[in-house]
């Protein structure tokens, strides 16, 4: 993640809803990339004169409907197209019951979330489609409850997180930040995030868009192993048996040999995590490039070195390390190969 600024110079984040020094409301706008600050009396409405990056030119912005009924959100629309929400906000085909309270905590998480990973998606070129505009090719989230959240109102119903035909669903209980970490202890997890959660099924939908075939594929099965292999029946021996004893040595998590577009997704988030983190790293001079700027084994070596650094940050505060995952010689061959599919898919796509 880039800096980002105010009007008045102070820093503020990438989901900042009003400035902390100068208290003028801030948006960010997804064509240019860039934080907007300012505030106009003419009804909710930005006055921003750069040229966008996708061609729209000077225009005015408006806050996305989602941010002035609920504030869960803090991007920007432009005025004159003729919809309520922003881009990010356009791909929700679900959200949870908003007349139960604890249900705006939890989108706001997940809007979050959501806006971080679309804002690194971006940043890769890679095809942002919205599923309402292409339902064939396009990408909608659902973010739903179960029993386990609300059990006077779903009772005997469960919702699995995951990814099916163009939708990836994230059950409410993973913002529950007691909740999610409840389920990280019981099924002896290291990591379990909600950005995490979405990257990987991102993984999942990118795999179903490309489709790849011939030397793509036969190179996929080679590293990963066969795609095609019983999905279910591989879960079932994974969740029975539990991971293979030397699995350190050829996946970054223990989920990643349950089955190889499990290995896929794991992978994926974990290479868009590396860089988010090293652009993150770059923009506040704790490294010397950007990401785009060198090889991706020099970026993984960067990585090892930082991350055992905020590691140890974390356990002189009696924290939980922050990367828990190592980068073996495998998995970064693994990641070349999740570089070149992206390469593949910015081409089809461009």
């Amino acid at each position: 993640m880039k800096k980002f600024y105010c009007q008045c110079g102070r820093r503020v984040f990438f989901d900042s809803l009003q400035c902390v020094n100068c208290k003028a409301m801030l948006g960010f706008e997804p064509y240019s990339m860039q934080i907007v600050s300012g505030w106009e009396t003419v009804k909710g409405q930005f006055q921003e004169s750069g040229q966008s990056n996708l061609g729209f030119g000077t225009q005015n912005f408006e806050f996305c409907s989602n941010r002035d009924d609920y504030h869960v959100c803090n991007w920007l629309k432009p005025a004159n197209d003729g919809n309520r929400l922003c881009f990010g906000c356009s791909f929700n085909r679900t959200i949870p019951d908003m007349s139960r309270p604890e249900n705006l905590k939890r989108w706001r998480q997940f809007e979050v979330a959501k806006k971080r990973l679309l804002y690194g998606l971006m940043v890769l070129r890679l095809p942002v489609i919205n599923g309402f505009n292409d339902p064939g090719r396009g990408l909608l989230l659902d973010f739903i409850e179960d029993e386990r959240s609300a059990p006077d109102h779903y009772p005997e119903s469960f919702v699995s997180t995951g990814f099916a035909g163009g939708l990836i669903t994230i059950n409410a209980i993973e913002a529950d930040d007691a909740a999610r970490e409840s389920i990280r202890v019981a099924m002896n997890e290291s990591y379990r995030t909600l950005l995490g959660h979405l990257r990987h099924e991102s993984g999942h939908y990118y795999w179903f868009l490309l489709n790849p075939q011939g030397p793509l594929l036969d190179d996929f099965t080679f590293l990963f192993g066969d795609p095609g292999q019983d999905y279910q029946a591989s879960l079932d021996r994974h969740y029975k048996l539990g991971p293979i004893d030397n699995w350190q040595d050829y996946y970054i998590s223990a989920y990643s040999s349950a089955h190889p577009l499990e290995d896929w997704a794991e992978t994926w988030a974990h290479y868009l995590l590396i860089h988010d983190a090293l652009e993150s790293a770059y923009a506040n001079g704790l490294v010397g490039f950007s990401p785009v700027e060198v090889p991706l084994r020099s970026r993984i070596q960067s990585w090892a070195d930082l991350s055992v650094a905020f590691n140890e940050i974390n356990r002189s505060s009696g924290l939980r390390d922050s990367y828990p995952f190592v980068v073996t010689q495998q998995v970064t061959r693994k990641m070349q190969f999740v570089e070149r599919f992206i390469d593949q898919l910015v081409k089809a796509n461009h």
